[in-house]
């Protein structure tokens, strides 16, 4: 079975607990006391990741770590519809540059969001201006797919792109950075948690049945 050593605040944990819950992946979670503890950066988690950094899915003999990387490859293994992950190359070309935009979300959105939460030392203003930057883009985006009705970030349909890019956008306003001023993406983000078997983690709460 699926380890995945996972922390419940994190963004990039979530998405992939996410997407194993709509293709009913069965996995054990293993917790990791990122914070306050910071056991990510103990001897014993850098064993399991040089890099310190979470999450990381192990898998019999294989370990991964990098939250798009693991997306990609869940979808690969367990899709067997390969819509998650689509093997039209214009497609997956799509979902690769979003997958890009999603570090640049981590790099801004959650970056401001661990100042905000946890205290953590950086140039604030920087992550919330690069976090709104990146946003407007994505608005942008998504408004003119929505002119040709057209509702996800790189296909007709749902895409790891999409989990991709949406925790740490819902959780923007954990890093002072509000979204009033992107109604595309606002209407985005509540399609996500609309999908039919979403779940929720904290600050993003499934919607009321």
């Amino acid at each position: 079975m699926i380890k995945l050593y996972d922390f419940e605040l994190s963004g990039n944990c979530y998405k992939l607990r996410l997407l194993m819950h709509f293709l009913r992946v069965p996995y054990e979670p293993v917790t990791v006391d990122f914070y306050p503890g910071r056991e990510h950066k103990s001897e014993k988690f850098l064993a399991i990741n040089p890099w310190g950094q979470l999450p990381v899915l192990d898998e019999g003999d294989y370990r991964l770590r990098d939250a798009q990387a693991i997306l990609v490859y869940l979808a690969s293994k367990y899709d067997d519809e390969c819509t998650w992950f689509p093997i039209d190359p214009e497609a997956r070309g799509q979902v690769m540059a979003w997958l890009a935009v999603a570090d640049d979300i981590t790099r801004t959105a959650a970056a401001a969001r661990l100042h905000d939460a946890l205290g953590y030392a950086l140039d604030i203003d920087a992550a919330r201006n690069g976090a709104r930057t990146v946003f407007k883009l994505i608005d942008d985006h998504l408004a003119h797919r929505e002119s040709e009705g057209r509702l996800w970030l790189a296909a007709d349909h749902p895409t790891v792109a999409d989990i991709a890019c949406f925790p740490y956008t819902a959780l923007s306003h954990e890093g002072g950075i509000l979204r009033d001023d992107f109604p595309a993406l606002q209407r985005w983000i509540d399609r996500v948690r609309h999908l039919k078997d979403f779940i929720g983690m904290p600050g993003i709460p499934a919607p009321k049945v």
